[in-house]
């Protein structure tokens, strides 16, 4: 029997990239040049257009100080996070 991890929350991630943006004020733009991304690739993310790779979201969370990990925990809202149970 297989046992499927739940769909990640996709929309809390592209929102918590926007939220984290407008923390600070930034543009697109801005953005787009901090990561060295595109702004058309910083705009289809936070719009949902597109996913993105790994290697972009890294360099998202370097852009705006973000651990990646921190950044990826909004993959598991409304579930719990994968691994032992924190006390």
């Amino acid at each position: 029997m297989t046992i499927l991890p739940p769909d990640p929350d996709l929309t809390a991630l592209r929102f918590e990239l926007a939220r984290l943006r407008a923390a600070r004020g930034w543009s697109y733009d801005e953005l787009a040049s901090r990561s060295g991304l595109g702004r058309r690739t910083v705009i289809e993310i936070e719009q949902g257009r597109t996913i993105g790779t790994l290697r972009t979201w890294h360099a998202l969370a370097h852009a705006l100080d973000t651990p990646l990990d921190e950044l990826f925990s909004t993959l598991c809202r409304g579930h719990d996070l994968p691994g032992p149970p924190q006390d």
